[in-house]
């Protein structure tokens, strides 16, 4: 059975409630218990903080024992070199996602210190952003 984690980072803990016209009204709690329907063959963990040194000391603990990680760092994609690094120190191959097109908002967003150590970036397709992340480890 492979083994997936889902990490999200800052405010995504408010999904179904924070600007629904970019992140929807489904919750992630909601959303999540649709994908473990889907893929009951498949271990699926979940971890959500808003403090970056939690995101970073997660990826370490699972880095090198679990088959994939599915990483929504949220802001922190644009501004954590630690994240970055802490990618970049573990062997478990992570795949960035976001729920918007980040490149069609503000121009900050357009950096990414995730992106050059992830095995891949998925976004702009809402929730099934991470669907599409999981599948791609299967």
């Amino acid at each position: 059975m492979k083994k997936l984690i889902i990490i999200n980072g800052p405010n995504l803990n408010l999904l179904g409630k924070r600007e629904p016209n970019i992140y929807g009204s489904l919750t992630f709690t909601e959303f999540l218990e649709e994908v473990k329907g889907k893929y009951p063959k498949v271990a699926i963990d979940y971890f959500q903080s808003n403090i970056e040194g939690e995101l970073i000391d997660k990826l370490q603990e699972v880095g090198f024992s679990y088959d994939g990680i599915v990483l929504n760092a949220a802001a922190y994609t644009h501004t954590s070199v630690g994240i970055g690094d802490a990618i970049k120190a573990i062997e478990t191959p992570v795949i960035e996602v976001h729920i918007s097109n980040t490149f069609g908002r503000e121009e900050f967003r357009h950096q990414s210190f995730i992106s050059p150590n992830a095995k891949g970036v998925i976004l702009g397709f809402g929730l099934q952003s991470y669907e599409l992340a999981i599948q791609s480890f299967l």
